[in-house]
């Protein structure tokens, strides 16, 4: 991992995403790696613009907002075109396929049934977030796969561990079934 990875989770409101980011940040410090996560929300909080940012590090952690990021998910097609500016050449977007491809021909663009998943394979969307973390991290290795899970176990609501490790692990085929394409 290179020294930071500044990572930015949108979507809207109600999606999970600032408890995503939380959980992200949370399975760095378990991996020994320093993290900074915050999170911003639209004037709603169901629905309204939601961002969460996490930037990990090996080393000290300067400036605690993302700037432009290595890694962008996003949830919706709103939160893609006001966020998608931000995202650094060479960079990796994570999109649902409900989202539209954006016109960019210099990051690594990869578009998953995010949503789909979570309801029609888990059953409900209250998992889009963790089948997203299930995806991002596969892709992009920003901490380790038992860490995240430890991380996700520890935050999600008591009874719900079950459907949420099904998630993740939704969310990890996602990305590796698109790799091997």
């Amino acid at each position: 991992m290179s020294d930071n990875k500044e990572i930015r989770l949108t979507g809207s409101g109600g999606q999970g995403l600032i408890l995503g980011g939380i959980i992200l940040a949370e399975a760095a410090l378990l991996d020994d790696l320093n993290a900074v996560q915050t999170q911003s929300y639209g004037p709603e909080a169901r629905g309204g613009a939601s961002k969460a940012e996490v930037i990990i590090s090996n080393d000290d952690i300067n400036y605690p907002k993302v700037r432009q990021c290595d890694l962008l998910l996003t949830l919706t097609n709103v939160a893609c075109e006001k966020y998608i500016s931000t995202l650094k050449e060479g960079g990796t977007l994570i999109i649902d396929s409900n989202v539209n491809l954006p016109d960019r021909k210099d990051i690594d663009i990869v578009q998953l049934p995010i949503m789909d998943t979570a309801t029609k394979d888990i059953g409900t969307s209250l998992v889009a977030n963790i089948v997203a973390l299930g995806a991002l991290n596969a892709k992009a290795k920003v901490v380790s796969k038992e860490s995240l899970k430890k991380a996700i176990l520890s935050r999600v609501p008591r009874g719900t561990e079950e459907i949420n490790s099904k998630a993740y692990e939704k969310g990890i085929f996602l990305t590796e079934k698109e790799m091997a394409n």
